[in-house]
């Protein structure tokens, strides 16, 4: 192949390359409107907003891992955006629409939260350039991450949106619940990263199903929708605490797939003592008499 073509097909690929960054770009754009709408009281859009960031941030760094196109520019791209769309967009909508109530309190509030996403994006960053790592860890987020964190704060402005004023458009209480969202973000708790979950063959047709049924609440009560799965995100939690601690105990399962861990846990359970007992209770079976 001659140096022209070699360069021509350069230019071809260049802007498909750059895509990340443009779906990065649209994830910040998101965010700031989300900002606009909640000015014009518009909250459903403004909720719609943080939403579609949160999709496309998710969406950026699998194109980039997918076209080889990971930089250094678009990583700190992405965090900018992240801070943006997912701590001071959130912060401003939750202080116009519920916290301004309370105009100096509010404030702070709103400033904790959006201090806690920078603070918890600037950690994910480290984490990332730490090579010491055990491979298991890329599987769990160390706290919350910044979209799920944003939706969890903004479970108020989907209940007013939905429901209209009540006790969960209390300023004390939506108070609590931002820096309970706050602490969640900072925390060391580990939760579920996207890539490390997986679905048995057997359970591909009840996915399937569950996609649909999300499909069609996104249409028809998409702030229900964003309750029901705020709420599901949040029982996960005890649950990938448990998971990582079980990993992390044991140093021999650290580089196999996370469904082999799961097959590996499965068996112990079921060859536990106490299931052999509940087992042998369900089958009615007696314990020979000693001699």
């Amino acid at each position: 192949m001659s140096a022209k073509s070699i360069k021509g097909r350069a230019r071809q690929i260049r802007p498909v390359r750059l895509l990340p960054s443009v779906i990065t770009v649209m994830a910040l754009c998101a965010g700031l409107s989300a900002v606009k709408f909640a000015l014009d009281h518009d909250l459903r859009i403004a909720l719609a907003m943080i939403g579609a960031a949160a999709v496309l941030d998710t969406l950026d760094g699998r194109i980039a891992r997918l076209l080889d196109a990971t930089s250094k520019m678009g990583a700190e791209l992405d965090s900018l955006s992240d801070a943006v769309s997912f701590g001071v967009a959130p912060a401003l909508i939750l202080y116009t629409a519920l916290l301004e109530r309370n105009a100096n309190g509010g404030w702070i509030i709103a400033l904790i939260f959006a201090v806690s996403i920078v603070l918890r994006l600037a950690r994910f960053n480290t984490l990332n350039d730490d090579d010491t790592r055990p491979s298991y860890a890329r599987e769990y987020f160390v706290g919350v991450p910044a979209p799920a964190g944003a939706l969890i704060a903004l479970l108020p402005i989907a209940m007013f949106a939905e429901f209209g004023d009540g006790w969960w458009a209390n300023f004390y209480l939506v108070a609590i619940w931002t820096i309970f969202s706050a602490a969640l973000i900072v925390s060391r708790i580990p939760t579920l990263a996207m890539k490390s979950v997986s679905v048995p063959p057997q359970l591909a047709a009840v996915l399937l199903v569950f996609v649909a049924i999300a499909a069609a609440a996104l249409v028809v009560y998409p702030l229900i929708l964003l309750m029901a799965l705020v709420g599901i995100y949040l029982v996960h939690i005890p649950f990938a605490v448990r998971s990582q601690r079980w990993v992390a105990a044991r140093p021999e399962t650290w580089d196999r797939k996370p469904a082999e861990r799961r097959a590996e846990r499965r068996a112990i359970r079921r060859s536990s003592p106490g299931q052999i007992r509940r087992s042998s209770a369900r089958l009615r079976l007696r314990r020979p008499s000693g001699e």
